[in-house]
């Protein structure tokens, strides 16, 4: 494993690489609240199978920095595709293969819907990760409203001090993941290593900006207004796609069908029994070898 730094778009994006420079990429995306780090025992496996893998450290995380004090910490959609864009420029990468789950899903829809020219294949974990900002305030079904609870006490002085302390936003993660993948035996060691990237200066306000944003009780970074116009036309996305959800996932349970009209392209859709809310960190040789088919049929 290699560590790159890249002036890229806002940031000066800390990436973890693996593999041949010249091999074909594959971006991996981490979310809330992981870490590029968590993405090894998959990217070692497609790294071996001859692919260049690339997990940023998205803003906010680990050793990524703004490069201007005065650039809004936003964790808003349209930041995070800008951002996956910016790297992609930045490294010469015409074209990926992109995979994320959370934040990174996300990531990896934006680009993949608003520049599909840039992505070869599109593994997503959870379905079309794209916000419908302006549908928020709708109420949605008690019990997911409950499943979002760490979203409603992000909105609070009192969530916001969470996410501040280093104690209290290490137990907060922990329970989370603890919440989000049951059937994960995962180790303090992998814990500890995950949770060391919330210690950049940037995260708390980057997370609150995130939660809050996607509810509208903040404004977004004008420089992604024309990203954030787009994103709520809500377009579809054309390129080769898995859609991966894990069965026991503690936030996002499986929808009733794989089948999601967001997709004009060729699209299929798996649940992974006793696997919870980061498939790519639970089950790193089948996630790496789902990637291997896709790359194979993705054109």
């Amino acid at each position: 494993m290699r560590r790159l730094t890249v002036e890229a778009g806002q940031l000066r994006a800390s990436v973890l690489e693996w593999g041949e420079a010249a091999a074909p990429p594959v971006i991996l995306l981490h979310g809330f609240p992981y870490a590029a780090i968590g993405w090894e025992g998959c990217a070692r496996r497609l790294a071996a199978q001859g692919f260049r893998v690339l997990a940023p450290e998205l803003r906010g995380h680990g050793a990524t920095r703004h490069r201007e004090a005065t650039t809004l910490r936003s964790g808003a959609q349209g930041a995070l595709g800008a951002d996956l864009l910016a790297l992609m420029d930045a490294l010469g990468i015409g074209r990926a293969i992109l995979a994320g789950h959370d934040w990174g899903g996300r990531a990896a829809c934006v680009v993949a819907a608003l520049w599909p020219a840039r992505v070869r294949a599109l593994l997503t974990v959870g379905g079309y990760n794209i916000q419908a900002i302006a549908r928020s305030p709708m109420p949605a079904d008690p019990a997911q409203e409950a499943r979002h609870w760490y979203q409603w006490y992000f909105h609070t002085a009192r969530g916001a001090r969470a996410l501040a302390g280093a104690e209290t936003r290490h137990a907060l993660g922990r329970a989370l993941w603890r919440m989000w993948s049951p059937d994960w035996a995962f180790t303090e060691a992998e814990f500890a290593a995950s949770a060391a990237a919330w210690d950049n200066p940037d995260w708390p306000a980057t997370v609150l900006h995130s939660y809050r944003h996607r509810h509208q009780a903040v404004a977004g970074d004008p420089a992604h207004d024309g990203i954030e116009a787009a994103l709520a036309r809500q377009p579809s996305i054309p390129v080769p796609t898995l859609d991966v959800e894990g069965g026991s996932d503690g936030v996002a349970p499986p929808r009733d069908s794989g089948s999601h009209d967001r997709f004009s392209g060729p699209y299929a859709h798996e649940v992974w029994a006793r696997i919870g809310h980061h498939p790519g960190q639970e089950a790193p040789e089948r996630f790496a070898a789902s990637l291997r088919r896709l790359a194979e049929g993705g054109g």
